[in-house]
């Protein structure tokens, strides 16, 4: 006779075997070290020691290595989201989920706006503006552009606010793309629905306000040849929902039948004819293919540039996409990512007195905490 003592004892059984058995799998799976779904490294197992069990730190580091490697991880965050943006939520790990499938980040009242003008300005007075034209490009992103697309009710603050502070405070002649991204919201996408960064019609928009300030003749989008090199692009921000239903995005790159380049990657060594490189496609991390992802210093020469005038470009990632169109009317870009950097760009700037040109370029959203700024010099 079956009793109900018999079946909580069966249940409590096949309770205590399930966790066990979830426990040895946890232990002995292999685990990951980097997440490319999430485009992150993951929590290493924290060696304990006697000053770290007893703050605590231990035990805190422990659950980030469990949360980081539970099993079929990625699945139940997915299933998560489902779940809450089904239930009609719509702010999810900060992100907000908006009209016509776009993801878009908040903006935050920046913490560090002193700190980043007093380093700008301390560039600035170090420039000879006699010998050299330099401006600054703050980029607003996806949340000041396409607010329309933001969820009801849903509140963000001004990002223009901070870039004239920014403008003002420093001095630095400003190349305000705001309007040209306004105006240009209308006629195609200019931010990734599922990543932070502007598209490459965004970086163009960028580019001719640069063109406007500078009197330049801008290159026509219809001069160029375009291609659209993937349809699957799954950026930060879908990374952070982790709705796996949610759609992708296309990723265009521009060339100029009339460029003739040689990029080298300083770090590495590479040269190549490309400011591209496609072998990221085949990652999850799509955006990299522009200027081959993250390197401290890049030298790009055009033997067919508009002018023999040479462009010192420090810059966020932001600078990536709109190289290529930058690229045409200037014989040699150097093009630095100053969180990698070492020596200092003030000193490279005394050592090639063929500079012409400067341009900082970062984008608003992450202005506050680019530990590159740090490096500018």
């Amino acid at each position: 006779m079956i009793t109900n003592t018999k079946i909580r004892k069966v249940l409590v059984c096949l309770l205590c075997v399930s966790i066990m058995s979830l426990s040895v799998y946890l232990v002995l799976s292999p685990k990951r070290v980097y997440s490319e779904n999430e485009n992150r490294y993951l929590a290493k197992f924290p060696a304990p020691s006697l000053e770290t069990v007893l703050n605590g730190e231990f035990m805190d580091s422990l659950s980030d290595w469990l949360a980081d490697h539970f099993p079929r991880r990625d699945f139940f965050v997915g299933l998560k989201s489902g779940v809450e943006i089904a239930s009609g939520r719509k702010c999810i790990n900060n992100i907000y989920v908006g009209k016509d499938d776009y993801l878009i980040e908040p903006y935050n009242k920046p913490q560090n706006t002193e700190r980043i003008t007093d380093t700008l300005t301390g560039f600035y007075q170090k420039i000879d503006t006699e010998r050299i034209d330099i401006n600054l490009m703050l980029v607003p992103t996806a949340v000041t552009i396409y607010s329309d697309k933001l969820p009801a009710y849903a509140p963000s603050l001004d990002q223009t606010e901070t870039a004239y502070a920014i403008y003002d405070a420093t001095g630095i002649p400003a190349i305000d793309c705001t309007q040209r991204l306004l105006d240009g919201a209308s006629q195609g996408q200019l931010y990734y629905r599922t990543d932070h960064h502007w598209t490459t019609l965004g970086a163009y928009q960028g580019y001719l306000a640069y063109c406007d300030t500078k009197g330049l003749t801008p290159l026509t989008l219809k001069s160029l040849t375009a291609q659209t090199v993937t349809e699957e692009f799954a950026g930060t921000l879908y990374s952070k929902i982790n709705d796996y239903s949610h759609k992708r995005d296309e990723i265009t790159v521009y060339t100029n039948p009339e460029d003739t380049l040689t990029v080298t990657y300083m770090d590495t060594g590479e040269v190549t004819d490309s400011l591209y490189n496609f072998d990221y496609l085949e990652e999850k991390d799509k955006y990299s293919l522009f200027l081959n992802n993250i390197h401290p210093l890049v030298v790009i020469e055009n033997t067919s540039a508009a002018s023999q005038d040479e462009l010192m470009l420090i810059k966020d990632s932001y600078a990536n996409s709109m190289v290529p169109f930058l690229a045409h009317h200037y014989r040699k870009i150097y093009v630095f990512d100053t969180r990698y950097y070492r020596d200092g760009s003030s000193s490279f700037l005394a050592d090639h007195e063929t500079v012409t040109d400067i341009l900082l370029l970062y984008n608003l959203n992450t202005l506050d905490g680019d530990t590159g700024i740090r490096g500018i010099y």
